[in-house]
């Protein structure tokens, strides 16, 4: 016997415009019935968490799966899948939609030419949908967008969750993060890992779902910020400290990424604090208690 919750929901035209937003859940378990074959509209990740199933691609090729595993149903793909006759397995799913499912997909956190990937662990993405299906609740005012939030959620914990990604990250990522402000070509980088350029783009592209370039700009750029809003230190040193000689070439790059020139982002940010900012990391689960003064 097996057992089967699910909710659908119908988000209007201003939910739809946030980006993403939930269309249904489901928590299902045991010998669960065959699926397809058939096409969706729309996105659903199946979070399979324990046992197993094949998956069926439109060419006739089948896929077995074990979990723990994801099952990628994208749009306008035929599937067909099921879970294993004797034993089935427990899976979570979630139905999306919406315009932001394209730069997620650029980003390699959905993949439509990957349907069945590996996981390492189901742990976080089965407490997102978790969340998803109390906030299911009826009469819940917040629904649409409280599901809508946790999809961008569930795409992340999906991410990390990857079997072929590092649990603590990947080593090349760490390297590039901590040399970022060198004065370092992509190729220099690539050099120094010993690796080619084009085996570093693949590392950095399926690590970080963009360029080493892309990647190496954020690093800069986000300590350009912080050095704008938090020293007096003029552009041109601002610009050798994140590795670029030429101060003119980096007053051109942070306008065209950040949207207003250095001077302008810092006058809207820049902020006086005695000694520098700090460098550690605030831990939200016990953060430094604000002492008032006392009444005299």
């Amino acid at each position: 016997m097996y057992h089967t919750w699910m909710r659908f929901f119908t988000p209007g035209p201003a939910h739809h415009r946030l980006g993403l937003v939930c269309l249904g859940v489901g928590l299902q378990y045991g010998p669960l019935p065959t699926v397809g074959p058939r096409t969706l509209d729309h996105h659903v990740a199946v979070v399979i968490n324990a046992g197993g199933g094949w998956y069926e691609a439109p060419d006739g090729r089948r896929t077995t799966i074990t979990a723990p595993a994801l099952l990628w149903l994208t749009p306008g793909v035929p599937h067909h899948y099921g879970a294993d006759a004797d034993g089935g397995w427990d899976e979570g799913f979630v139905a999306f939609a919406g315009p932001a499912t394209t730069p997620y997909t650029e980003l390699g956190y959905i993949e439509p030419d990957r349907p069945v990937v590996p996981l390492s662990d189901t742990t976080d993405p089965r407490g997102v949908i978790g969340r998803i299906a109390r906030a299911a609740r009826r009469g819940n005012p917040l629904l649409e967008v409280e599901t809508g939030a946790a999809v961008h959620e569930l795409l992340v914990a999906l991410r990390r969750a990857r079997a072929d990604l590092a649990p603590d990250g990947d080593p090349v990522l760490k390297a590039l993060a901590r040399d970022a402000c060198l004065p370092l070509s992509v190729a220099d980088h690539a050099t120094r890992h010993g690796m080619t350029p084009a085996e570093l783009r693949t590392a950095v592209r399926r690590g970080a779902g963009c360029s080493p370039k892309d990647y190496l700009l954020g690093i800069r750029l986000g300590r350009a910020k912080e050095l704008l809003a938090a020293t007096e230190l003029p552009v041109a040193a601002v610009a050798r400290r994140v590795g670029y000689d030429d101060p003119a070439y980096f007053s051109r790059l942070f306008t065209r990424r950040v949207g207003m020139p250095p001077v302008r982002f810092r006058a809207q940010q820049y902020r006086t604090v005695p000694g520098g900012w700090s460098n550690q990391v605030p831990d939200p689960d016990d953060p430094p208690m604000i002492e008032r003064p006392r009444a005299t």
